[in-house]
C-alpha cells in the first residue's frame, strides 16, 4: 500500500494407531483448494513473474540482517520471502513466510489465539513443535529453529537465495484402503519430506472407438498431482502401469496407449529430478486432505467430499483467520474468511486495482495484493473481462477512480473503523453557460449507455473511446476547450488534462454537441444517494446487498442482476460487518457433495456467520481470499484476474 499509494496519492479428527497427526486441509471444491505446488517450471503466474509479485528483494540493513525472497529447496530454485538476521546474542534465526512453509513444505499451521506463536505439524511428534512469529512487510515470518532442528534441515545463505537441504527421502511402501467416506493412502517414507499437492485438468473417460455414435463421456474425475521429494523404487512404480485386458475383437488393431481406468485412484507414479509425482484420479465432487504422521513417518492422503478442516487462527493483532463448513438445512458449506479488527489495531482498510496506472487492466489478487503491500484482501467488484474496465464503484481518499453505476449495493468506509452499507446511486449534472442542465449518467466506468459520460485524470492520462462515433469534449477550467469526433472504438487515445475532464457524449445525447462547442461555460454539481455515502472517503461496490441491520434485504432484480445469476449454484465472496463492528471478509465455496450457494442462500450464511451488513461482491473464478502471500481458499492456477479489491494493510511500526 505505501508505495503504491505515495505514488498515486489520490490516486483420521483421526487417529492412526493411536498416533497423533497432522490435519491438513484441501477444500471440498476445485475452487476452493489451497494449490501447494513447487516445481519451478510448473509454478503458477504468481510464482514464476518476479516484477508482478514483488517480493522484497536482498537486502542487508544492517550487517546482521538479510532478506529475499528465492528459496532453493533441495536444488530447485522457487518463490518464497525470507529473513535472516542475527540476534545481540550472536544467535542467527532465519524465518521463512508461513506462506512458503505451507506451500513449499507442506507445513501446517494450527490454531492459535496468540499472533506470536504458531504451533505447527510436519511429521511431527507430540507435542507439536511452536514457531515464533513477526509481522513484517505484508508477510508473517516464522524462526523456523525448531524444523531445523527436529529434522535435521541443512541452512545457509547464497546470495539472494535461501538455501535449504532437507535431505532425500524414500517410498518404502503405498498402501490404499476403503474408508466410509471415500479412499485413503499411506505412503511410508523413510524419512520427513517436504510435500506438495497440484489440481490438474478434469479427466474424461475414454471414447469406445466400435460405437463413435455413442453420447460423448462427461467429465467425471479430476488429476491430481502429489510431488513428495523423495526416491520410490523402480518396483513400487511398476504396480500402477497402465494393463490392457485383451481384447480377441480388437486384435488386428491394437490400442498403442492403454486406455486410462479412471476408477483406479492411483494413475501413475514417476520420478524426476529426485521427486516422485504420484498422479491421482479424483472423482468430481471429492478433493484430498492430506496429513502427516511421525514414527514411523507417513504421508496420508484421504479423498472426501468433506475435505475442509476448520482452522482459528489469530494471525495477526487485529486479524483472525477461520475456516469451516456452515450448515444450511440439510447443506454444509465450505466457508473461509477473514475477520478483520481496524480499530487501533494498526490495521488499514483500503480499495486495490489492478493497475495503479489507470483503470485499464486486471490481475490475480495474489499479484495485486503483493504489489500493493497488503496483508491481506479479497476480489473487489465487476469489471469487463474483454475490455478490462471497471463495472462499478470504486472510491478512494475521497477520488472516484470508478463510478457506481445501476444503483447497485456498495460498501464505504472511513479511517476510524465505521462502516456504511447500501444502494448507491451517483448523481453528476452538467450545467451550460449558467443554464441548461444536462445529466451526466457515468463517471470514469466502463458501464456505457447513450447519454453523457465523464472522465477524469483517475481513470488514466488518456481515454480511448469504447462506442464508435463518440463525441469527445475537453474541459478545463470549467470551459470546454476542445471538441473532436473520437471515431471508430478502441482505435484513439484522448488525453485527459489534469486540470480537468473529458465528457463523452454517446449515441443520442451527441444531438447536444451543438450546445457543447468550445469556449462554452460548464459546471458540474455531484452528490451521492443516499447522501450518508458523500461522508465516507473509501468506497467499493458489487451487489447484490445481501444485508442490512440483520434483515435480509436481497433483491437482485432491482439491482439489475439476470435471473440466471441470482439462481445459480457457484462461488461467491462477500463482505460484512459483525456485532463486534469489525469487518469481514469471506470466500463461500460448494457445499458437501453439490455445487456453491444461490444469492439467497449466501445471504442466509452470511447471516449464520453474524453479519449485521452485508454485501456480495463478484464471484465464481473471481473469488479470491489473500492472506501474507497466499491463497487461503482456491488454487492460484483456478483464481481468475481480476479489476479491483479489498485490500487490509499494516500500518510502518
Amino acid at each position: 500500500m505505501r508505495k503504491i499509494y505515495q505514488k498515486l496519492d489520490l490516486k483420521f479428527n483421526i487417529i492412526i494407531n493411536q498416533c497423533h497427526l497432522i490435519k491438513y486441509s484441501l477444500f471440498p471444491t476445485l475452487a476452493a483448494i489451497l494449490c501447494l505446488t513447487t516445481h519451478a517450471t510448473n509454478a503458477q503466474e504468481h510464482l514464476t513473474n518476479a516484477n508482478a509479485q514483488k517480493l522484497p528483494s536482498v537486502t542487508a540493513t544492517t550487517p546482521q540482517m538479510l532478506s529475499g525472497n528465492q528459496i532453493i529447496l533441495n536444488g530447485r530454485t522457487l518463490r518464497g520471502a525470507w529473513r535472516q538476521q542475527q540476534e545481540a546474542s550472536g544467535k542467527l534465526v532465519t524465518y521463512i513466510s508461513d506462506g512458503a512453509l505451507r506451500q513449499l513444505m507442506g507445513v501446517d499451521l494450527l490454531n492459535t489465539n496468540n499472533h506470536q506463536l504458531q504451533p505447527v505439524e510436519w511429521f511431527s511428534p507430540t507435542p507439536s513443535p511452536t514457531l515464533t512469529a513477526k509481522l513484517l512487510g505484508g508477510y508473517r515470518y516464522l524462526d523456523i529453529a525448531n524444523l531445523v532442528k527436529t529434522a535435521n534441515w541443512q541452512i545457509q545463505v547464497n546470495n539472494n537465495n535461501l538455501v535449504i537441504s532437507t535431505g532425500l527421502a524414500k517410498i518404502n511402501n503405498i498402501r490404499q484402503g476403503k474408508q466410509s467416506w471415500g479412499d485413503r493412502l499411506v505412503i511410508d517414507l523413510d524419512y520427513p519430506s517436504p510435500w506438495q499437492v497440484t489440481p490438474g485438468q478434469t479427466l474424461k473417460a475414454p471414447v469406445d472407438s466400435d460405437n463413435p455414435d455413442s453420447q460423448p463421456p462427461g467429465q467425471t474425475h479430476r488429476e491430481w498431482i502429489v510431488t513428495i521429494d523423495s526416491t520410490t523404487d523402480s518396483s513400487l512404480m511398476q504396480r500402477y502401469i497402465p494393463q490392457t485386458t485383451p481384447d480377441p475383437s480388437k486384435q488386428l488393431t491394437p490400442q498403442l496407449t492403454p486406455a486410462p481406468n479412471l476408477d483406479n485412484l492411483i494413475q501413475k507414479i514417476e520420478v524426476v529430478n529426485n521427486q516422485t509425482k504420484i498422479s491421482l484420479s479424483v472423482p468430481i465432487g471429492a478433493y484430498p486432505r492430506i496429513f502427516t504422521l511421525a514414527n514411523p513417518n507417513r504421508l496420508v492422503i484421504d479423498i472426501r467430499p468433506d475435505a475442509l478442516v476448520a482452522k482459528n487462527i489469530t494471525w495477526s493483532k487485529g486479524l483472525l483467520w477461520q475456516q469451516n463448513y456452515i450448515n444450511l438445512g440439510q447443506d454444509r458449506f465450505s466457508v473461509v474468511w477473514l475477520e478483520i479488527d481496524p480499530r487501533g489495531t494498526g490495521l488499514k482498510i483500503r480499495p486495490m486495482w489492478a493497475n495503479p496506472e489507470n483503470q485499464t487492466g486486471i490481475a490475480p489478487l495474489l499479484t495485486t495484493a503483493q504489489n500493493y503491500s497488503a496483508v491481506a484482501g479479497i476480489n473487489g467488484g465487476y469489471f469487463n473481462r474483454n475490455n478490462k474496465l471497471p463495472l462499478g464503484a470504486v472510491r478512494s481518499n475521497n477520488q472516484w477512480m470508478s463510478g457506481p453505476i445501476l444503483n447497485r449495493g456498495a460498501i464505504a468506509w472511513n479511517e476510524t473503523g465505521e462502516f456504511y452499507f447500501g444502494r448507491l446511486t451517483l448523481t453528476e449534472n452538467l450545467t451550460i453557460n449558467n443554464s441548461q442542465t444536462l445529466p451526466i449518467l457515468f463517471l470514469n466506468s466502463g458501464y456505457v449507455q447513450s447519454g453523457i459520460a465523464r472522465y477524469t485524470r483517475a481513470w488514466g492520462s488518456t481515454y480511448t473511446p469504447i462506442l464508435d462515433n463518440e463525441i469527445i469534449l475537453t474541459v478545463q477550467n470549467n470551459q470546454i476547450t476542445q471538441q473532436i469526433p473520437g471515431g471508430k472504438a478502441n482505435t484513439s487515445n484522448f488525453p485527459i488534462p489534469e486540470n480537468g475532464h473529458l465528457l463523452i457524449l454517446r449515441g443520442t445525447a451527441t444531438n447536444h454537441a451543438s450546445k457543447l462547442t468550445p469556449g462554452t461555460r460548464v459546471n458540474i454539481s455531484s452528490t451521492t444517494n443516499p447522501s450518508n455515502f458523500n461522508r465516507y472517503p473509501h468506497v467499493i461496490g458489487a451487489g447484490p446487498l445481501l444485508i442490512q441491520n440483520r434483515q435480509i434485504v436481497l433483491d437482485g432484480e432491482s439491482e439489475k442482476f439476470s435471473k440466471a445469476f441470482i439462481a445459480g449454484k457457484a462461488v461467491r465472496s462477500a463482505v460484512c460487518t459483525n456485532s463486534a463492528g469489525n469487518l469481514v471478509i469471506a470466500a463461500v465455496h460448494d457445499r458437501v457433495g453439490g455445487n456453491g450457494p444461490t444469492l439467497a442462500e449466501h445471504a442466509q450464511l452470511m447471516q449464520a456467520l453474524g453479519c449485521v451488513n452485508a454485501l456480495n461482491l463478484d464471484g465464481g473464478s473471481s473469488t479470491s481470499l489473500y492472506l501474507g502471500g497466499q491463497l487461503l481458499d482456491r488454487s492460484p492456477n483456478t483464481a481468475a484476474r481480476v479489476h479491483n479489491a479489498i485490500g487490509i494493510f499494516l500500518d510502518s511500526p
